[in-house]
């Protein structure tokens, strides 16, 4: 499979830019360069490789839930702004 220049001029078109010549030549060998390297990967054997999602194992590292106490309600509004009814007073945002 290979790109050509008319290829790189479709999608330039799609993404609104524009290309000179010389910018289209050099993004043409570009591409082409990637797809021939990608195309060494179909040499590879993977019959007895199990597909996987991602490389890294990956795991929840999140702690157990923990009840405990938490902070007294003076504590809490000490740095607020404004306190009203025990909770915070924010400036209304709708109308």
């Amino acid at each position: 499979m290979s790109i050509q220049a008319k290829d790189v001029q479709h999608v330039a078109k799609l993404a609104r830019l524009n290309l000179t010549n010389e910018e289209q030549e050099k993004f043409t060998e570009q591409l082409n360069a990637i797809l021939q390297y990608a195309e060494k990967l179909n040499e590879l054997d993977t019959e007895n490789v199990p597909p996987t999602t991602h490389v890294l194992h990956l795991s929840n590292v999140m702690r157990d839930d923990v009840v405990q106490e938490s902070l007294p309600a003076e504590k809490v509004f000490r740095n607020a702004p404004e306190e009203e009814d025990g909770q915070f007073k924010v400036p209304a945002v709708l109308e």
